[in-house]
């Protein structure tokens, strides 16, 4: 059972896809920070200087910040933003590597086989080399 978890383990798919990860989870931390450092305060200033992530609602006041209840869309339309340039990314991304793909040269086509004349002339010709040799 160890044997075969440790060839499950290794296999080239498992290991690209923790490589996947990896590197999904630092693109994950560029696209955040291309939204919330870059995009979103252009975005608040086309909009009247609005910092999104303050946006929200209070709908039960509480003693101190802690207790009070509040309804924070604007943390959701930060969110939402994060998901769509991620997958606007992504988009270009595997389209590039599927034109990539596309201009790749087409394999060769195999030569067609010799007519049936060909083959039985040579052999004839391969055994008559053989009754020499001998």
């Amino acid at each position: 059972m160890l044997k075969e978890f440790r060839e499950f383990a290794v296999k080239g798919n498992v290991m690209d896809m923790a490589v996947g990860v990896v590197i999904g989870a630092a693109f994950g931390k560029i696209v955040t920070s291309l939204v919330a450092d870059i995009i979103t305060p252009v975005m608040g200033l086309v909009i009247g200087a609005v910092d999104f992530k303050q946006l929200k609602v209070v709908l039960k006041q509480g003693l101190d910040e802690k207790s009070t209840v509040t309804w924070n869309y604007g943390l959701f339309i930060q969110t939402v933003f994060d998901f769509l340039i991620i997958a606007w990314a992504i988009f270009f991304l595997v389209k590039g590597i599927n034109r990539l793909k596309r201009q790749q040269p087409p394999a060769p086509a195999a030569p067609p086989p010799p007519p049936v004349e060909v083959q039985l002339l040579t052999e004839i010709r391969d055994e008559l080399r053989a009754k020499r040799a001998v």
